[in-house]
């Protein structure tokens, strides 16, 4: 499913027009971006969870050349599923 499709799938369930679901869908994504860039963490009591986590540097290998490059230490986004989500999967 794509944004278009979700956009889609979220006008029909909740009986709204697909801009008025585009505008909630956005807002959605902005405030779990903008808490995410300050370090927070955002929880849905049984979907999930997303927080940021920091990758220190590290030493790694080009696989064509074998020749040793330095990674650099960046931020990383991680999601981990709520119980409910994970059942539901299996």
């Amino acid at each position: 499913m794509n944004k278009t499709e979700l956009i889609d799938a979220m006008a029909a369930d909740a009986g709204i027009t697909k801009a008025a679901a585009k505008k909630a869908l956005e807002s959605f994504l902005g405030n779990v971006e903008g808490s995410l860039k300050k370090g927070g963490r955002v929880s849905l009591v049984g979907f999930g969870s997303w927080s940021v986590s920091r990758r220190n540097a590290r030493e790694g290998r080009n696989p064509q050349t074998g020749q040793t490059i330095k990674i650099a230490a960046k931020n990383v986004v991680k999601f981990k599923a709520g119980a409910e989500l994970a059942k539901s999967v299996n």
